[in-house]
């Protein structure tokens, strides 16, 4: 008995040493990999309520000067998009899945809100904005989509400084490409940033309800803005999640007025049948003193 237990322990020992052993090493690995030197210097990094800088001054698709604060106008929040239109790969699935998100939304672009492309390669011109903008909008397919859909081209300063106040870090690499991250940013009415959406596929409920709070609820219906109250924004998950609390406020309301309006009920129909009583004994006792 003591043989085998003396065994057992032996084996123990020797898989707890092993496992050790292979997380060291696997640690070790990782710490001696570290980041890529082509991908350093390449992140996101939130500033949540920070402005643009929207005085700054871009080349539109037409070749025009314009100032980048021109497209923040009445209650239309922003979605904003930063990279490259000659990227081989990262900067088209970014912009393709967020016209994939846009069609899935009621509300269009150029009415509720608009869309601004900045690319950050100062080599990119207009005819090629103006190429790319009439594909994306031929794809969008809606009506007035035109008149808010904007692609930037300018100097390497000019993006520069819209991609610093964003938080958006990017590297140029040995071959000419740029390193970036992948995400879009919804921007408010008055040029500050609401929301930071990361990926290259985006939920149009969680794009829909960053747009709705960007606005601060100016777009939308009442509905709308009720679901915005019901719900807040997660950082941990990347997306909004029932506001328990308010849930319970609500709960609480409703409870309220049902047990309030119960009693009413019971109040007002015991009252009837007391009057119904007390007016049947006056007339069964008028009925006596007739008969006598």
């Amino acid at each position: 008995m003591s043989i085998l237990r003396s065994n057992f322990i032996h084996r123990a020992s020797l898989a707890v040493f092993s496992t050790v052993s292979l997380c060291v090493a696997s640690a070790s690995a990782q710490l001696n990999t570290g980041v890529p030197p082509e991908l350093k210097g390449v992140d996101i990094i939130e500033h949540l309520d920070a402005k643009l800088p929207l005085d700054i001054i871009f080349t539109n698709e037409a070749g025009q000067p314009v100032r980048l604060g021109e497209y923040f106008k009445r209650e239309r929040p922003v979605v904003l998009q930063i990279g490259y239109m000659k990227c081989p790969m990262l900067c088209g699935l970014v912009l393709n899945g967020a016209v994939d998100a846009f069609t899935e939304l009621d509300w269009s672009i150029g009415n509720e809100y608009e869309v601004i492309c900045v690319s950050i390669d100062p080599s990119e011109t207009a005819d090629l904005a103006r190429a790319k903008k009439e594909g994306y909008v031929a794809v969008y397919g809606r009506p007035g989509a035109a008149q808010g859909f904007h692609l930037l081209t300018g100097n390497a300063g000019a993006s520069k400084a819209v991609a610093d106040a964003v938080g958006f870090e990017y590297r140029r690499q040995e071959d000419g490409e740029f390193a970036h991250a992948a995400a879009i940013f919804v921007i408010t009415p008055d040029g500050r940033i609401g929301r930071y959406i990361y990926g290259t596929k985006f939920d149009p409920a969680h794009l829909r309800m960053a747009l709705l709070e960007a606005s601060q609820g100016k777009i939308g219906t009442t509905l709308d803005r009720f679901i915005l109250w019901c719900h807040m924004y997660d950082p941990n998950a990347g997306s909004y999640v029932v506001a328990a609390r308010r849930v319970m406020q609500i709960a609480g309301v409703v409870t309220l007025a049902v047990v309030g309006g119960g009693l009413l009920y019971f109040w007002r129909r015991e009252r009837h049948q007391h009057h119904a009583r007390h007016g049947s004994m006056t007339l069964g006792a008028s009925h006596s003193r007739a008969s006598i």
